[in-house]
């Protein structure tokens, strides 16, 4: 049986996994669902909530184990779980990507998402006047991340959901290697229908590295809001 740490994306927390979590667990398995800092959970000053702090909050959880595990990451946590896996491939077993950003060395999320014309969060995005921090208004959520999600859940999700995400997490420039990183197998979770990194922006991330399974699901930005039981079916593949 595998140990999954699931990361969760900007604006969500640990909860967002939490109608994938059981699927994996009554398969046999052990899950960490990660609240990154300035999550809902892990509340964190801006200043203080940049890439660095994300990875190094996963690699402790990594270190608390004593085997290897399979790091899943929606969404920017992508960027993430790439770069704990650059530092510490032999703790890795595999790197599952839900709809996740998966760069190139040099490359970051804000990058990527300027070069994404069937990205429709960008544009939709509120930036404060020193631009450390941006935010979303309800109808964005509505329309371009959760319009595949049944109403209950976004009534749950909303109010869990961010109300200032830092930016610079965005903004860093991911560093990965080929002996490195690019020696763990990856697995894709391609989401079809997805408004904020578009079909066309996940196929160009999949060509980046030699990754081993692509899935692809009918679903939008959230596969774990919308159908849970068939991401997490897809995870365990």
């Amino acid at each position: 049986m595998s140990h999954y740490i699931l990361v969760h994306g900007a604006w969500e927390g640990s909860w967002s996994w939490e109608n994938t979590t059981p699927q994996l667990v009554d398969k046999g398995h052990t899950v960490t669902a990660i609240d990154l800092p300035g999550s809902y959970g892990n509340e964190q000053e801006i200043s203080k909530i940049t890439m660095e702090s994300y990875v190094k909050t996963v690699m402790d959880a990594v270190m608390l184990l004593d085997r290897k595990v399979i790091l899943v990451g929606h969404s920017m946590a992508g960027a993430i779980i790439s770069q704990v896996a650059e530092r510490m491939p032999e703790k890795i077993d595999r790197l599952v990507y839900v709809a996740a950003f998966l760069l190139k060395n040099g490359d970051s999320v804000f990058e990527a998402m300027q070069r994404d014309p069937g990205g429709e969060l960008l544009p939709a995005l509120v930036f404060s006047d020193d631009q450390s921090y941006a935010t979303a208004p309800e109808q964005a959520w509505r329309t371009i991340a959760f319009h595949d999600v049944e109403e209950e859940r976004i009534q749950y999700a909303l109010p869990l959901m961010v109300k200032k995400q830092a930016t610079e997490p965005f903004m860093a420039k991911v560093s990965v290697s080929d002996e490195k990183f690019g020696s763990v197998p990856k697995t894709y979770i391609r989401t079809a229908l997805d408004k904020i990194t578009s079909p066309a922006l996940q196929d160009e991330m999949i060509t980046n590295w030699d990754v081993e399974t692509v899935h692809i699901l009918p679903s939008g930005h959230y596969p774990a809001l919308s159908m849970p039981e068939t991401l997490a079916a897809l995870i365990l593949q």
